[in-house]
């Protein structure tokens, strides 16, 4: 089902579990396991600043996303979305997935991804190190 959407958007659609540390320009199917709003102040400008960490995942792995502003309202619990040119920050050592104005978020009408389908392995939980290597 996943090439399918991939064809239908001529966009490579990928698995949680193939995103690496560090990358961008992902296009991933997930459902929304969870929603925690972590942030929500104003500026000094009058304008609002809101932050939410998203438990997202498939059948291969969850993975925090963090959604800003009006991304929030496009990520219900329960929602299964597509999350176009999607980047992994880094989030002291952990990846956290995000999609910015270059992104897109659209929710998927047509694939249906059960909760009980979706696997536990969280790829956010997993800590990376930068190396250096010298010869």
């Amino acid at each position: 089902m996943r090439g399918d959407l991939g064809l239908l958007w001529n966009l490579a659609v990928i698995k949680l579990e193939d995103v690496q540390p560090a990358t961008k320009g992902h296009n991933i199917i997930v459902k929304v396991v969870e929603r925690k709003i972590v942030l929500d102040k104003r500026r000094t400008n009058g304008e609002g600043l809101r932050i939410a960490e998203c438990l997202v995942g498939d059948e291969t792995a969850t993975a925090l996303f963090t959604a800003r502003n009006e991304q929030i309202d496009q990520m219900p619990e329960g929602a299964v979305v597509a999350l176009r040119n999607c980047k992994v920050n880094m989030h002291k050592n952990f990846m956290r997935l995000a999609v910015d104005k270059w992104g897109v978020i659209k929710p998927v009408e047509d694939v249906d991804l059960p909760t009980e389908k979706i696997n536990s392995k969280n790829i956010s939980a997993v800590e990376y190190e930068l190396v250096n290597v010298s010869k």
